[in-house]
């Protein structure tokens, strides 16, 4: 009976607006929620296909909830380091184990506010951990668009104190072209304790000690001393390290030498890099090197315990400010530019915007540690919704593939920032006043209907 069918009508729309507002009211609740998606209800008509075409049998409405996954919320400062965002496509990896493997379950999320627990594992507001890919000494990072074994989960406790060893040493330096030639000259011999300038029997008539650093932060002292040539525009030079017992040498190199030669200049006081002898790159071994030195090579000594360290001396160019010249002016050791560091403690993280977490340390060291992908699928909107707001695969969102932040489709870091849910709370309160008179209609369709079933009751009595 069509009446019959009135009644199962209105139940449907019943149901239906109920499915509706509990939708709009979970959009409401979490209108302040970071990365909510807004949930809508779907209606879609039952017409029924085998009725009799002469009398209309009323089939109802059915409804679906379907997440805006896609749609991207307002991107809005955050106030944490580690709060972060993606603007574009994609989604953090995060797992609900910190010690998860390849084979334990992976979800994806937009909710971004990651802070460090009492283990220094990073997790969002929903206890999920953040996972991202470890960034090697060697700066490489080992990445798989598909591959879930290369992912650790982000520690920051792991990070210790970090010390970096200097291998750039670039001097600023003039050289008086008036200097007077010494009587030493005439007898000096780099390679005779009793003639040379490092042991200290003969006198420089220009030396400087420089700082650096090794592998372990501690510092060391590299010592240029240098004497004026008889043959013009050029003087003898040493490079070697004080004290002379912090290194061992072999053949050529006596007193804590490292490299000895001439520096020379051309006419107009410029540095003349191709009659300059004296070395410009330098390469310790390690204080661990237990093999004979060859001619000319060196090591910090067996007691420093240190690692090898490759150092190269900037002298400038003829042609560029700085460097090494000789004018008519006192000498003088005008700067020094020397990298590495001693020891720093860890002092906190940045992201930048290819998902590169870095660690800062008191020294000023920042070192790259792991990398962050970005998840990207065919279709966001078919993933299945998770508690705390993140999402695992279906057959209808397709594979995930892992990618670096703005590589292909996937979209960039945004460090410091959150993105906001997509709700829009003006469309939800006209959603909830359609909803309600929608409702009430579906209501009114039962009373209808009971009425004239009741009047068709009342014909037999």
């Amino acid at each position: 009976m069509s009446i019959n069918s009135a009644l199962l009508s209105g139940a449907s729309g019943l149901l239906a607006n109920s499915s509706a507002l509990s939708a709009i009211s979970d959009n409401i609740a979490n209108v302040n929620t970071v990365g909510y998606k807004r949930a809508q209800a779907i209606f879609t008509p039952m017409y029924d296909a085998s009725a009799n075409p002469a009398r209309y049998t009323a089939a109802g409405v059915g409804s679906a909830a379907r997440l805006a996954i896609s749609e991207s919320g307002l991107l809005t400062a955050g106030s944490s380091p580690t709060d972060m965002a993606i603007a574009g496509n994609g989604f953090f990896v995060v797992r609900q184990d910190a010690d998860a493997g390849a084979a334990d379950p992976v979800a994806f999320t937009r909710a971004g506010r990651f802070n460090a627990d009492a283990l220094g594992y990073l997790r969002n507001d929903a206890g999920a951990y953040l996972a991202g890919w470890p960034v090697a000494a060697d700066g490489t990072v080992v990445t798989n668009p598909s591959d879930l074994n290369e992912l650790e989960t982000i520690n920051l406790s792991s990070i210790g104190g970090a010390a970096e060893a200097s291998s750039i040493v670039g001097i600023n330096a003039n050289l008086d072209r008036d200097q007077a030639v010494s009587a030493a000259e005439a007898t000096y011999d780099p390679t005779d304790s009793l003639n040379n300038m490092a042991s200290g029997t003969v006198t420089p008539d220009f030396q400087r000690s420089i700082p650096i650093y090794d592998s372990q932060g501690g510092v060391r002292t590299l010592t240029i001393s240098m004497l004026k040539s008889a043959n013009a525009n050029e003087w003898h030079a040493e490079l070697h390290v004080t004290p002379a017992s912090d290194v061992t040498t072999g053949a050529g190199l006596f007193d804590g030498q490292i490299g000895t030669g001439v520096i020379s200049f051309d006419e107009d006081g410029r540095i003349d890099t191709a009659n300059t002898t004296l070395p410009t790159d330098f390469s310790f071994l390690g204080s661990s090197n237990a093999a004979a030195l060859g001619a000319n090579e060196f090591q910090w000594a067996a007691g420093a315990g240190i690692a090898a360290q490759s150092i190269t001396l900037d002298f400038g160019a003829p042609d560029a400010p700085g460097g090494f010249t000789q004018f008519a002016s006192p000498s003088a050791l005008l700067s020094t530019n020397v990298n590495g560091s001693a020891f720093g403690n860890f002092a906190g993280v940045e992201v930048d915007e290819a998902g590169f977490v870095y660690a800062k340390f008191t020294n000023g060291i920042v070192r790259q540690i792991y990398q962050i992908p970005v998840a990207t699928f065919v279709n966001p909107n078919g993933l299945e919704a998770q508690a705390g707001g993140s999402y695992t695969v279906t057959p209808d969102s397709g594979p995930y593939t892992l990618s670096a932040a703005g590589i292909g489709v996937a979209g960039d870091v945004v460090a410091s920032t959150l993105e906001n849910s997509n709700v829009d709370l003006a469309t939800e309160f006209t959603n909830l006043i359609t909803t309600q008179r929608a409702y009430s209609a579906s209501s009114k369709i039962i009373t209808t209907a009971d009425e004239m079933l009741d009047e068709a009751i009342r014909m037999k009595r």
